[in-house]
């Protein structure tokens, strides 16, 4: 028998498979729609994420959210998690060790959830999902078929932050993503 998400989460919250287990003030496991048919993939939990235990809170939440809402979606036709669910000290990418530790989360997250899409939110989220050689530069926006899914990568919302000459391209990608569910899985705008 399978766990259910709210099971897998108590579970997590005791591991040290890695050192982030001891150094985080509380775990950041998942947020949104269980049964989502889109589920978004970042990297690891930041300052705000890790003082409240939620991903995307901080300022890069809320462009997600801005994001979301620009093809007509939020968080509650969503699922939304990171590859760590802990975070790495003074935000820096998790190490390819850390990433291994959280995998079997991650990927009963992403069994529970079955999702038709995933979108990647950066490029630690597509090196580690789509291809370890991704270049987010060049690929960001191309989707990819790994098993019954399909991926997207598409430049993290703090990348957005940063460089605000990367969203013309990051709304030709959103576009293209909201084109694909209506295709996949029109019931999400339903």
């Amino acid at each position: 028998m399978s766990l259910s998400m709210e099971q897998l989460n108590s579970r997590c919250l005791s591991c040290r498979a890695c050192p982030l287990g001891d150094t985080r003030t509380k775990l950041v496991f998942g947020a949104g729609n269980e049964k989502a048919k889109v589920m978004l993939i970042g990297e690891g939990p930041g300052e705000q994420e890790d003082l409240q235990g939620v991903p995307f809170v901080g300022r890069a939440g809320k462009l997600l959210d801005d994001m979301l809402k620009m093809i007509d979606l939020d968080r509650s036709r969503v699922y939304i998690a990171n590859i760590v669910k802990c975070r790495p000290p003074k935000n820096r990418d998790p190490k390819p060790e850390e990433q291994d530790a959280c995998w079997p989360w991650l990927r009963e997250q992403i069994d529970i959830v079955d999702p038709k899409i995933i979108i990647c939110l950066g490029r630690i989220s597509a090196t580690a999902l789509i291809s370890e050689d991704f270049r987010i530069t060049r690929q960001h926006g191309q989707w990819f078929d790994i098993g019954s899914r399909r991926y997207m990568a598409i430049y993290h919302p703090s990348a957005l932050l940063r460089d605000v000459n990367k969203r013309p391209e990051t709304f030709a990608d959103l576009r293209e993503i909201r084109s694909e569910i209506r295709r996949l899985c029109p019931e999400v705008y339903e």
